[in-house]
């Protein structure tokens, strides 16, 4: 006889490394609302204070979340819980190879991809039996394209981190998101009358006819706290990005 269901949210402890706005608040509300109880971390007090009055019960912790010291402690002070989601990231540059900033880059990289390797690192050991990771990497990391060496770069990384932590972290389920492009503040370096010709120009290229909302990619991240039998695997959501 097949084992009772039970990978429902309700009940359930999630922290949101990143969870203050975008993919990562969009999807803290959407599991709040499913009954789980939701743990938000941000490198910024005021943006963890805007998120929990967003949030009918949460709590939320600042810590920088590429600095190795702040996600050991941060650990040591949430305590045990059943899922871990990784959507911290900064603003996304795009520069040619001759023009690329190598600092930036690297402060880039030491987030999304240190990050998620130090989030899992000292995460995993809290995280109690059915419970997952879930990571975030980008579509154009397969679909790359002039001035994205270094995020397609640290999208393909996160991939192969994502399959080699479901081995090494099993029977912890470890899974990612693969997003196309989205309405979110990773575009905020650009100016609005510029990110709206962009999202115009993407969107009329994209099977769906337009670009996502960060609601509509909360449900990968909820799918995949809730898969009890998928682990290794990269789910993506780009509006049919990849076959256009």
């Amino acid at each position: 006889m097949e084992n009772k269901r039970d990978s429902g949210l309700a009940g359930k402890r999630v922290i949101l490394l990143g969870g203050t706005s975008g993919f990562g608040l969009a999807t803290a509300i959407a599991a709040s609302e499913e009954g789980a109880s939701v743990v938000v971390v941000s490198s910024s007090q005021q943006k963890v204070n805007e998120a929990l009055s967003l949030l009918p019960k949460g709590e939320g912790f600042m810590a920088d979340l590429g600095d190795e010291r702040q996600v050991e402690q941060l650990f040591k002070e949430t305590g045990e819980f059943d899922h871990l989601v990784f959507t911290a990231g900064d603003a996304l540059n795009f520069s040619s190879l001759s023009g690329l900033n190598i600092d930036k880059a690297k402060q880039s990289i030491n987030l999304r991809f240190w990050g998620s390797v130090m989030a899992a690192k000292y995460g995993a050991p809290l995280i109690r039996k059915g419970g997952s990771i879930t990571l975030t990497t980008g579509a154009i990391g397969r679909r790359p394209r002039n001035g994205t060496a270094v995020i397609a770069g640290m999208a393909s990384a996160i991939e192969g981190l994502t399959r080699s932590l479901a081995f090494e972290l099993a029977p912890i389920r470890v899974n990612a998101v693969c997003a196309g492009t989205f309405r979110t503040n990773l575009l905020s370096n650009m100016t609005e009358g510029d990110r709206e010709q962009l999202f115009s120009q993407i969107g009329s290229r994209l099977l769906t006819g337009r670009v996502g909302h960060s609601n509509e990619i909360a449900e990968a991240y909820l799918y995949l706290m809730r898969g009890s039998f998928t682990t290794g695997q990269i789910v993506v959501v780009d509006g049919g990005s990849l076959l256009v």
